[in-house]
């Protein structure tokens, strides 16, 4: 008689199910040009310099941002105003992971985001059904429910050793705040309301979850998404860049505000009418909110405007523009056709000056700048913050680089000579 060895798998616990080990993010940090104790330092805004030109061209910064700053950290997937009816559902990426968001009103959970991966053999998953949604993957066709337990599995009847259970889709932190759909890949991450403290008390009696959803716009640019960044978080080049914006706001009280996870922007209108007050508002002025990493809002009466600049490469990044309006603003589509428009010429003057700032970086006479103290203390404020996520991760894992590229050091080398 021959006897059939037994498959050494049998018995032994899956991989997924097992305590997985994550290669620390410091890892991605380690060959890093320009990654040293020097250009971690935070010095005072006076006498600060900007971090290094490698870091925006560089291809291992765009691995590394990828585990270090956007699986660490709260991204915008949406909006409460998209999710009318059970199943509805958002598909998008985040630091390279597929992500499924779910409008799932039944047994308490409105919202419940999902990795979009099939843990039979990682098939893609969408949302299927008419009265009775489920979620299926693509490739096989097993099937689940809205709350990501295993449903039904196709010829499967000889498979020894299965436990529904153990393939349930694994599940991605989301929060709501003002109506904003988050996900975060951490699995212990900032509380949201920690992150957006101050913000809702600033705006009112504006509010974001009232607003409507009216439509997105994508832009992709030949940049690295810090270049897009830094540009945004100052009013330095508004006289110059925005020649008819800079009609409209009042540069001479342009201001910027700092908080430890976002600052802000904020300037009255110039006097008469302009683009913004056709929507109704009282034409009062704007907030520019900036959120670490790579969120923005973008509020004035009657309307908000969010953008999410997302990496593609260390050269290129899309921004994504969606569009919320009060109800009653909605009646007025020419104003918000005309806003919008106002809106994309502004976006295109941005695309520009970006895309020359990235080849810039590239040439060989440029690595580090100087801040202005007046202007750029939200740059300032957005390295000092990206910086710290660096030195973080270096801290975790105990080490971090000298100037000298391959020699590690005790972290504590790394000096900070003023707060973030």
């Amino acid at each position: 008689m021959t006897t059939t060895p037994t498959p050494d798998f049998i018995g032994r616990t899956p991989v997924h199910m097992a305590e997985m080990t994550v290669p620390p993010s410091a890892a991605y940090l380690v060959d890093l040009p320009d990654l040293t104790a020097e250009t971690l330092a935070v010095d005072p805004l006076p006498r600060a310099f900007t971090i290094p030109a490698s870091w925006y061209t560089d291809p291992g910064y765009h691995e590394a941002d990828q585990h270090v700053i956007f699986a660490q950290t709260w991204q915008y997937v949406g909006h409460m105003d998209q999710f009318k009816q059970p199943g509805d559902a958002v598909y998008t990426h985040v630091a390279g992971n597929p992500i499924l968001v779910i409008y799932d009103p039944e047994a308490g959970q409105v919202i419940r985001a999902f990795y979009n991966v099939c843990l039979h053999r990682a098939g893609p998953l969408t949302v299927r059904g008419d009265k009775r949604k489920v979620i299926q993957c693509g490739y096989h066709g097993w099937t689940y429910f809205l709350n990501g337990m295993l449903r039904g599995v196709p010829d499967w009847d000889r498979v020894e050793l299965f436990n529904k259970e153990d393939y349930s889709l694994r599940p991605v932190n989301v929060s709501v705040w003002q109506g904003l759909i988050f996900v975060n890949l951490s699995p212990n991450p900032t509380p949201i309301e920690t992150v957006f403290a101050g913000i809702e008390k600033r705006i009112a009696p504006m509010r974001l979850d009232t607003k409507r959803f009216y439509r997105r716009d994508e832009y992709e640019l030949a940049c690295n998404w810090k270049v897009y960044m830094d540009n945004y978080l100052e009013g330095y080049h508004i006289p110059i860049v925005h020649p008819d914006l800079n009609r409209i706001l009042d540069y001479r009280q342009y201001v910027t505000e700092t908080a430890p996870h976002y600052s802000l922007q904020t300037s009255p209108f110039q006097d008469g009418d302009n683009v913004y007050s056709s929507l109704g508002g009282d034409g009062s002025g704007a907030f520019y909110y900036t959120v670490f990493p790579n969120f923005m809002l973008n509020i004035v009466p009657g309307r908000l405007q969010t953008n999410i600049v997302v990496p593609l490469a260390a050269d290129r990044c899309q921004v994504i523009f969606d569009y919320f309006y009060d109800e009653h603003v909605l009646a007025n589509e020419d104003a918000i056709l005309e806003e919008i428009r106002y809106s994309d010429m502004v976006q295109q003057e941005d695309v520009e000056i970006c895309e020359q700032v990235q080849r810039g970086l590239k040439s060989r006479v440029y690595d580090q700048g100087r801040f202005s103290v007046k202007r750029e203390a939200g740059v300032y404020h957005f390295q000092n913050l990206l910086k710290q996520c660096y030195r973080a991760e270096l801290v975790e894992d105990g080490t971090a680089l000298t100037e000298d590229q391959g020699r590690k050091t005790n972290v504590e080398s790394i000096s900070v000579a003023a707060d973030d």
